[in-house]
């Protein structure tokens, strides 16, 4: 037997109805004869009739006990008689994506033993039967126990596919560096390509696509997150000097791999023109791979289905699958990419591979820079350009998604956006005003805080003490939902209006249990993401003889992904040190609670 019969039938009744669904189902006309439909039950060895309209649309259902009993009656012409005079109307069905649990009730309620199953162009496309889901819920609890229970094979199968896409992404460096002839970058790269796809491969044989409460949804992400950068550490450990120790070569390696995958920013080189062209390629790839990546986790597996509705139904009407999903994704990146780099090279930049490295690293808002100078004395159209791409990566992905459906914002999705714009716009105007810096300059400052690009000139230790203040909040609020900046997100400030209601009895029992879950995530967020902040400023402050001020700030850049610097972190920090800023990272990007989801599941 199952080791727990109760999990397993509960893991049976979530799955779709059209996996255990009875294909070869028999449909014909309502001006069909009988003594044809008889004919072709014999011919089809099947027992039920699905009879349709002249729009082909179900209408009814016909059994071989119908044929026989009613055919049978004196009163009935049996040579005349048609489908519609016999058939049982009205029919009830259930919808393609509909669950085992929710034919059940159906089955119930309506006092039948099968359901035709529409697709979403109401088109019959197979037969549930209530035998069938029997048969599987015997099947579930009647096994041997089984090496991997069903969670874990989901999180597993899941794990495997971004895993695997996260390698066939990064074949795209590993070319570039090939046909650069940098064969110690492109090795390591390679090898990371490797790594990823034989894990994704192991990983999704053990393990199979399925659903995920945020409890695990949130183990996915964490591990997703934690292995590419794992594994992103390869060509860093190739381009190291020889001559640290081996936890300084892996301290380096990890912070700088987990900067690139979490689109954190934070560089340790000072002049990454120091590196091979192509290994800069990398690193700025790397931000894309993971923002791209990053937004797939967020959107099929950390937000539960009842948050993913009102965004499915904005879309496209119906569930995003996953290969519509990671080739949309891609193919909008791709196209901003290009266009960035190609208006990079039209007004000056003349190096098209940096050009095309600054665009990732923007776009993903990364931060990573191509060389050291290749911020200064820009153009104002390339600081506007750069401006532009950086909010298009802080922007929600149904933002860039509504351009390919040609439809326009949701409301709620709109309020957002505009909420975005205004912090923006309100924040920009006051660090003009403090700062001492030029307008243009502010501005980019402005919105490579907001957006948590972290893209910046020169260290940003010598701002005074209200423009650090500024550039923290806008980091700590970070861009929209759905999108690769980090930050809390803008969507969470809504739920703050709710907040009252949690200290009114009245107004508590009101609220919906998703609302209160939600007011209580944000509280949780606000409160953490300053708090392990202020803490990491203060070992920063002591350990790297530095202003609290400029640690502190430093902190932010990294817990919230944000990638502005103060240069408190270089090569000559302690290496445990920057491999628990790595791990930081990546509990940033999660924003924190993924962590909490993980630990406390009641909270979820």
């Amino acid at each position: 037997m199952s080791t727990n019969p109760e999990r397993a039938v509960s893991y049976v009744l979530s799955k779709y109805v059209t996996e255990y669904m009875d294909k070869d189902v028999l449909i014909l006309s309502q001006k069909t004869l009988t003594r044809e439909a008889a004919r072709m039950l014999r011919h089809y060895e099947t027992d039920d009739i699905i009879v349709t309209d002249e729009n082909r649309m179900p209408v009814g259902i016909v059994t071989d006990e119908d044929i026989l009993s009613k055919v049978s009656d004196v009163t009935v012409y049996a040579e005349t008689t048609t489908l519609k005079d016999i058939m049982s109307t009205p029919l009830i069905t259930i919808n393609q994506k509909a669950t085992l649990q929710d034919a059940l009730h159906k089955m119930r309620d309506g006092h039948i033993r099968k359901l035709p199953v529409l697709s979403k162009k109401n088109e019959v496309i197979g037969m549930i039967f209530q035998t069938a889901i029997a048969n599987a819920i015997r099947d579930a609890t009647a096994i041997a126990p089984r090496l991997l229970s069903p969670p874990v094979k989901a999180v597993l199968g899941n794990l495997g596919f971004v895993l695997q896409f996260a390698g066939v992404l990064l074949l795209v460096p590993a070319i570039v560096s090939t046909i650069l002839e940098d064969t110690t970058t492109a090795t390591g790269i390679y090898l990371t390509t490797v790594l990823l796809l034989v894990t994704g491969f192991f990983l999704n044989s053990y393990g199979e696509k399925s659903s995920l409460n945020l409890q695990q949804a949130s183990i996915l992400v964490f591990s997703s997150l934690f292995l590419l950068t794992l594994f992103g550490t390869v060509p860093y450990l190739y381009v190291q000097p020889g001559d640290e120790s081996s936890i300084e070569v892996f301290g380096n390696a990890f912070f700088s791999s987990a900067a690139g995958f979490t689109t954190g920013g934070i560089s340790l080189y000072e002049n990454p023109e120091d590196l091979s062209q192509s290994f800069t390629f990398y690193r700025s790839y790397t931000q894309l791979v993971g923002g791209m990546s990053f937004i797939y986790l967020v959107i099929t597996a950390f937000y539960p289905e009842s948050k993913l509705q009102s965004m499915r139904g904005f879309i496209s009407g119906r569930t995003l699958h996953m290969k519509e999903l990671f080739s949309t994704i891609t193919i909008i990146f791709a196209v901003y990419i290009v266009i960035v780099a190609v208006l990079l090279y039209f007004f000056g930049e003349r190096n098209i591979l940096d050009n095309f490295s600054l665009a990732m690293s923007t776009l993903a808002t990364g931060g990573f820079l191509p060389h050291s100078e290749i911020l200064d004395d820009l153009l104002w159209q390339e600081t506007i350009i750069l401006m532009g791409a950086m909010i298009l990566g802080a922007l929600p992905f149904t933002f860039h998604y509504a351009f390919v459906r040609k439809k326009f914002l949701a409301p709620k999705l709109g309020k957002e956006v505009l909420t975005y714009f205004a912090i923006l716009g309100s924040a920009t105007a006051l660090f003009i005003g403090v700062s001492g810096l030029d307008p243009l300059q502010s501005a980019f400052y402005s919105v490579s805080a907001s957006t948590t690009a972290g893209l910046q000139q020169e260290s940003l230790a010598g701002l005074n003490g209200a423009a650090h203040t500024i550039l923290i909040i806008l980091m700590l609020i970070g861009g929209c939902g759905f999108s690769t900046a980090g930050g809390l997100k803008i969507f969470r400030l809504f739920h703050l209006r709710d907040c009252r209601n949690l200290f009114s009895k009245i107004r508590r029992d009101e609220m919906s249990s998703i609302a209160k879950k939600d007011v209580i995530a944000t509280l949780i967020i606000i409160a953490l993401f300053p708090t392990i902040a202020g803490i990491t400023g203060f070992h920063l402050a002591s350990s790297e003889n530095v202003s609290y001020q400029d640690a502190f700030f430093e902190s932010v850049g990294v817990i919230t992904t944000g990638g502005l610097s103060a240069g408190v972190i270089d090569f000559d920090t302690d290496p445990a040190t920057k491999i628990v800023l790595g791990f930081l990272m990546i509990f940033g990007r999660l924003e924190i609670i993924a962590i909490i989801y993980i630990f406390v599941p009641k909270l979820s």
